[in-house]
């Protein structure tokens, strides 16, 4: 690090001039990348579900219905032949634009009529991946979406519901950021109190977005990467870019107080904080890497985006940042060995039990709710209101008692069994079923009741496919069964791995083994609070009156996984910058409390303003109309704010004081393994 301090010194014209030229072209080419990402269903590749769904395609010309219009008679029958003879016209003016068009008006099938006569549905396949069915479903959506003397026709379906999902995000964020920029950029002035520092820490994180963003295009050309990479790289670029810079400007400026000149007070700061954002970098990658241990193109985007913002934040800081430090005028840090800080660490280590403990009781207390999450399925609401494609599926839950949309598919390929269709029409929950048959098989199409679709899903496949083992079963509930229950096989890997990594990364940075021990169980407690605030908040539903969302009583699973990717990578991030200082001065001095409580006043002012911002980065996408992307906000916004706060001002320090010098302790073996291979500020 010695070394990469010295070069972005000497160099720095080259460094500032190359990072220009870098800027510039990735800004270009990521310019592109919006248009070159794809959309994602919830679907789990190699599962039962999504083999019947390559039968239907390939033997049966068929697949799962991802376009609605739901007709309304305005004479307030579906049977008047007017009304009638205006959905047959509508059905006819669709089916040349799709691959399969079915409306209530072809068979009079009960499912596709409402309990009142006064709305019938026409369903509609179009086939693609989602990126091509969606983009061609927006056509449809705006051209089929209308209002005559006769009927008002809305256009509806789960490919047009996530479409509406996926632009309303984008729509979000962008909102978000251009609130988040300016603020951020004020904050930033206020902290240095000057601008060129500001401008410098803010250009970084732009920096680690713009390369994200260009390197994220050149994936595209291997394997697909979901939208939602772009907003991950949105928010953490900026975000982590500024943290990582906070540290380096903080210890320079030390560093300058100190009587060092600029050049040396640059070398010092790599060589020392520079270290520690890299170990930083490293377990918040690793962190979200984990994330490619699942089978899914979205959450593997995630991880993608993820490592790459990391690390060009991360590069942007120990080169670019040092370079522009030795170009500017030097403004040395006021010392601050005595502060509030130090004070707070100290009146906490005079009783740790006492104040750690009841800290400890509030955080558990807002944990608690955490015992009562429940993981369910996605749909319409997590859209706003007002949404179109939400206003349909709102009056189809409202008026329909069954909903063919979300049928469940039996694929017998080679035969018919015709028992098998009362054995399946006498499953609870199922109410009407329908057969057809060609050269290659039998499908059933199962369609259930809405009170069955609001209850346990993944159950009611478990007992249709427990009927005939062999037959395959599919349907938009065995697709999202299927996706959820890969996801739950995947966790427990993914969880310890996360923990192993993160773990070891934090032994090579103090060569203790206590001290990773506690990091973990205080990480995994700033977690606890975030779930318990989502499951309080989102969940139950009782900040759906702030945040104007409707809450359905469970979480979709994918989304906490991610926020718990991110949440512990994060948490540990703040961990490594505090204990690195704490290890630093306790090497110095050999004075436990001292070391603690001088480590908390060096490193906690950073944190606090680095949290500070991440938490407000969040917390302007919990201002969104999407749900799903409100919890993310809100629930990162907590964890942060509370690791920041309660975790690291008192739990560290009560917890640190109790243990003594065994904080520091390993096995003779551990110890000489970290005297080979392991790295902190002080070596």
């Amino acid at each position: 690090m010695h070394l990469l301090g010295r070069f972005a010194v000497r160099r720095r014209r080259l460094v500032l001039v190359a990072a220009a030229i870098v800027a510039v072209a990735a800004a270009v080419v990521g310019s592109g990348t919006l248009s070159a990402l794809s959309l994602s269903r919830f679907e789990a590749p190699g599962t039962e579900s999504l083999r019947a769904a390559e039968v239907l395609a390939e033997d049966f010309d068929t697949g799962n219905p991802n376009l609605t219009l739901l007709v309304t008679a305005r004479g307030g029958d579906v049977d008047d032949p007017a009304t009638a003879a205006r959905g047959r016209a509508l059905a006819a003016e669709l089916a040349p634009d799709v691959r399969q068009v079915e409306s209530y008006w072809d068979r009079r099938s009960p499912a596709l009529r409402s309990e009142d006569g006064g709305q019938a549905l026409v369903l509609a396949w179009v086939p693609g991946s989602a990126t091509e069915a969606r983009a061609a479903i927006a056509g449809l959506s705006e051209r089929f979406t209308r209002a005559d003397d006769v009927i008002t026709v809305g256009v509806g379906g789960q490919d047009e519901v996530f479409r509406q999902v996926g632009a309303q995000a984008a729509r979000d964020f962008v909102r978000a950021e251009l609130i988040v920029v300016p603020v951020v950029l004020l904050l930033l002035i206020l902290l240095y109190r000057r601008v060129s520092l500001a401008l410098t820490t803010l250009g970084v994180g732009l920096f680690a977005m713009v390369g994200t963003l260009a390197a994220l295009r050149g994936l595209t050309r291997l394997t697909e990467v979901s939208t939602f990479a772009a907003n991950i790289t949105l928010v953490m670029g900026l975000a982590l870019g500024v943290d990582y810079c906070l540290f380096v400007i903080a210890r320079y400026r030390e560093e300058l107080a100190g009587g060092a000149t600029v050049p040396e007070a640059v070398e010092r700061a790599v060589t020392t904080a520079g270290r520690t954002v890299l170990f930083s970098g490293l377990t918040v990658a690793a962190s979200l890497a984990m994330l490619l241990l699942f089978p899914f193109p979205f959450l593997r985007s995630f991880a993608y985006a993820g490592v790459l913002v990391v690390g060009f934040a991360v590069v942007g800081a120990l080169t670019v940042l040092p370079a522009a430090l030795a170009s500017l005028k030097p403004h040395p840090a006021v010392e601050r060995s005595t502060g509030f800080w130090a004070r707070t660490a100290n009146a906490v280590m005079n009783r740790p039990l006492l104040v750690g403990g009841a800290v400890l009781a509030l955080l558990l207390l807002l944990a608690a709710p955490v015992l009562g999450l429940r993981f369910g399925l996605p749909d319409d609401r997590i859209l706003p209101a007002d949404a179109s494609s939400r206003v349909v599926q709102d009056q189809i839950r409202a008026g329909f008692g069954q909903e063919q949309t979300d049928a469940i598919r039996v694929v017998a390929e080679g035969g018919r069994d015709d028992g098998y269709t009362a054995r399946l029409a006498d499953v609870p929950g199922i109410v009407q079923v329908d057969v057809a048959s060609n050269d290659h098989g039998t499908v059933w199409t199962a369609i259930p009741s809405q009170e069955a679709l609001a209850g346990d899903v993944p159950a009611l496949v478990a007992t249709v496919r427990a009927l005939q083992p062999d037959y395959l079963v599919g349907g938009y509930p065995a697709e999202l069964a299927d996706f959820r229950d890969a996801l739950a096989d995947r966790v427990p890997l993914v969880v310890a791995l996360v923990l192993a990594v993160t773990f070891v990364l934090l032994f090579l940075m103090t060569g203790s083994i206590l001290l990773p021990l506690k990091a973990t169980a205080l990480n995994l407690l700033s977690l606890a609070v975030m779930f318990g605030v989502v499951v309080w908040g989102f969940q139950e539903g009782n900040l759906s009156h702030v945040l104007d969302f409707t809450p359905t009583g469970a979480l979709e699973p994918s989304i906490p996984i991610l926020m718990f990717c991110i949440a512990y990578g994060l948490s540990m991030d703040y961990e490594v910058f505090m204990v690195s200082r704490i290890a630093e001065e306790y090497a110095r001095t050999g004075d436990e409390r001292a070391a603690v409580a001088t480590g908390i006043q060096r490193s906690a002012p950073l944190i606090t303003a680095a949290a500070a911002i991440l938490a407000l980065s969040f917390a302007a996408y919990a201002s969104g109309s999407v749900m799903y992307l409100q919890m993310l906000g809100a629930g990162m916004a907590v964890a942060i704010i509370v690791d920041a706060t309660f975790v690291r001002a008192v739990l560290v320090p009560a917890l640190m004081r109790l243990a003594g010098p065994a904080n520091w302790w390993a096995p003779g073996w551990l110890r000489r393994a970290h005297t080979w291979f392991g790295l902190s500020e002080s070596r």
